[in-house]
């Protein structure tokens, strides 16, 4: 079963344009520190699920390209380097706490904003525009996501 998702990534970490510019058009997504986005990952993404890129804190969020789920979900390599911002102590090789997933770019769109899910009946319960929200990976209805990519994208 096909399932949606809306996945954000800061355009100056990991911008979608930048996504297409790699010969495979795939990215590790990789730093997720939140146990029900990385619960999403674990155990509900597969392969070939629909995902809306979503450049957030940028001076003008929104959803700015098509992808897929590229692969299964594995152990996010930064929770074990020390360096990293996303180093987990309490995570080892052999007990992961944290997992990455590949994201394939697809397509790019014009920005869909969230002022322009807001106006619409069909997009107006997406949990990106629930107050307080925070979750960089959140589901998408098929309803909604086919609104948004047959009635507010624009290829």
């Amino acid at each position: 079963m096909t399932r949606y998702w809306l996945m954000k990534s800061e355009p100056g970490e990991c911008s979608f344009e930048s996504v297409l510019s790699r010969p495979d058009r795939t990215v590790d997504w990789f730093g997720i520190r939140n146990y029900q986005a990385r619960n999403f990952m674990r155990d509900d993404m597969q392969i070939d699920d629909g995902v809306l890129f979503y450049h957030s804190s940028c001076k003008e969020p929104g959803i700015v390209g098509l992808a897929r789920i590229a692969s299964a979900p594995y152990p996010d390599r930064l929770q074990f380097d020390p360096s990293s911002e996303y180093f987990d102590p309490k995570s080892t090789p052999e007990k992961p706490r944290w997992l990455a997933i590949d994201v394939q770019a697809l397509q790019p769109i014009e920005r869909i904003s969230l002022a322009d899910l807001k106006v619409h009946p069909q997009t107006e319960n997406m949990r990106v525009l629930a107050r307080g929200n925070r979750l960089s990976i959140t589901p998408v209805t098929e309803e909604e996501f086919n609104f948004i990519i047959h009635s507010l994208a624009r290829l």
